[in-house]
């Protein structure tokens, strides 16, 4: 599953989306989720897939690198169809073994399958099109005002950052493990399901001991270099919103406007 993840890591192109401020697809992103939640009507689904479809074309980034980050997911958006189908009451459509099938129970696992991939897709974009450098003042800046409740803003912004650039990391070494076991006679594949997963237990416990040692290297440079979170803290590139940003927000809100009232 982790091979197969996309989610976190930085698709370098030269494109609108990529030049945006962090604090602007933040927000971007923010309500395109919502507006997930919010659609209802067959029309604001099409609205919905519509604007992510352009963003996606404006990023650059290839279609194909961001549908395999759904192999992730599938399993998860399986069983919420699959649930969905056979637990929704409402009119039966079609009834075998004890189950059943209703028309609104289709419905609903058709918008819960459209709400998943899009949720992946659109939070996808934000980290491809975002480094994480970007993506930690983004947060830092954006969320500052919570810093009047004592909130830690700066440091929740750089743990964020932090997984996120572990999970490329993690994936390569999971690659690496997986191949020595396998040079040494492992077996991941044939037997049941109970199998299966006691043969994933030499791969998982070199994992995370190697989690852990790359956690501590990383504490120990950060203590090397005086580190002491966001307080008196400069940037090299210091964050602005420009015409694109303003003109960008403006579209997301008319975007979130026609969701709400589709």
């Amino acid at each position: 599953m982790l091979k197969d993840m996309t989610l976190g890591q930085y698709y370098p192109a030269e494109s609108v989306i990529h030049r945006l401020d962090p604090r602007t697809k933040l927000l971007t992103t923010l309500l395109f989720l919502i507006s997930l939640f919010v659609a209802q009507s067959p029309l604001s689904y099409l609205a919905a897939a519509l604007y992510l479809s352009i963003l996606i074309a404006l990023s650059h980034v290839s279609l194909r690198y961001m549908l395999r980050g759904l192999k992730g997911i599938l399993f998860l958006l399986l069983f919420s169809v699959v649930m969905n189908i056979f637990l929704t009451p409402g009119r039966e459509l079609i009834r075998f073994w004890g189950l059943r099938i209703t028309e609104e129970g289709l419905i609903q696992a058709a918008k819960m399958a459209l709400r998943l991939t899009m949720l992946l897709l659109g939070s996808s974009l934000l980290t491809f099109t975002t480094t994480p450098t970007g993506l930690t003042d983004g947060l830092d800046q954006g969320l500052g005002f919570l810093k009047v409740f004592h909130i830690p803003v700066h440091e929740i912004a750089m743990m964020m950052s932090i997984a996120l650039r572990f999970l490329p990391v993690l994936t390569e070494e999971l690659d690496k493990i997986e191949r020595a076991q396998m040079a040494r006679g492992a077996d991941f594949e044939s037997g049941n399901i109970f199998r299966r997963a006691k043969a994933l237990i030499p791969i998982l416990v070199p994992l995370i001991i190697s989690a852990f040692r790359r956690a501590s290297d990383l504490a120990t440079a950060m203590e090397a270099r005086c580190y002491h979170g966001g307080e008196g803290r400069t940037r090299m590139k210091p964050l602005h919103f420009g015409k694109a940003d303003h003109l960008f927000l403006a579209i997301t809100v008319l975007y979130f406007i026609l969701i709400i009232l589709l």
